[in-house]
């Protein structure tokens, strides 16, 4: 993926959103608030466990994956939330993972796409998702708050994913409650854990935090367990021989 990473996906989102049309509403999937669960569990490094088959920046990671064991065995090795990717042309996901996931686990699902209507906010609740992905960098600032508010005034939960610290400062702003970094330069596809790092200087104890992409290790988990209250990965556990023993390598506890 060249360096136009960002523009091309919105580019095709924005095609994509063009053929939606706006779903009827169906019921919020009932399960534990993120948020609280997060702030409850301070003493662990929590895991939001994805499902993901491809990325522009890896190429194909586990074509072959059966999605709903895959999302069953991070259910019992005891993940936080399972995120998983709906975005079909770069990442080789599917709403429809996340309908079926969603009816097989208990535990939080994540709509991991680039979200920029509300249309597809109202797809994601309808299959299942519990919480949205919003990312800072792909909105103007009016249209982030926008679909925020409208979120969270259908129960959702947003995650608000940020890259630098006027992102960050964004997210503060509009209220996000679950902030999460991403490692990964959107520009350079570089991933580099001290932007997680960076970044915690500026974090508030009335937030939830959230380190995301380029944990693989031990070593990465306890770099980042003093700042944050869970990591996503991704890569590592779907490439992984022993999700569980991933899941236990990965989950420090903070005691």
């Amino acid at each position: 993926m060249t360096k136009e990473f960002l523009p091309t996906i919105l580019k095709q989102k924005q095609e994509e959103v063009a053929k939606l049309t706006m779903p009827d509403l169906k019921p919020l999937r009932k399960s534990y608030r993120l948020f609280d669960f997060l702030r409850e569990h301070r003493h662990q490094l929590q895991i939001i466990a994805e499902v993901k088959k491809a990325s522009p920046s890896m190429g194909d990671i586990n074509l072959d994956v059966d999605i709903i064991k895959q999302a069953a065995l991070y259910e019992t090795a005891g993940a936080a939330m399972i995120s998983v990717l709906t975005d079909q042309v770069f990442f080789k996901g599917n709403i429809d993972y996340l309908a079926d996931i969603s009816q097989k686990v208990q535990i939080p699902t994540l709509a991991k796409d680039f979200i920029i209507d509300e249309k597809q906010i109202v797809r994601s609740r309808n299959a299942g998702a519990t919480v949205i992905l919003l990312i800072v960098a792909a909105l103007p600032k009016q249209r982030l708050k926008e679909l925020y508010d409208f979120a969270t005034g259908l129960g959702l939960e947003v995650l608000v994913e940020t890259h630098n610290l006027p992102e960050l400062e964004i997210a503060h702003k509009i209220g996000a409650q679950i902030i999460g970094v991403n490692n990964r330069n959107l520009v350079t596809f570089e991933v580099d854990i001290n932007t997680s790092l960076e970044l915690s200087a500026h974090f508030r104890d009335d937030r939830v935090y959230v380190s995301e992409s380029g944990v693989f290790s031990r070593q990465d988990s306890e770099l980042l367990a003093p700042y944050f209250n869970a990591i996503l990965v991704g890569t590592a556990l779907m490439q992984t021989d022993s999700i569980a023993d991933k899941m236990e390598e990965l989950a420090v506890d903070k005691g």
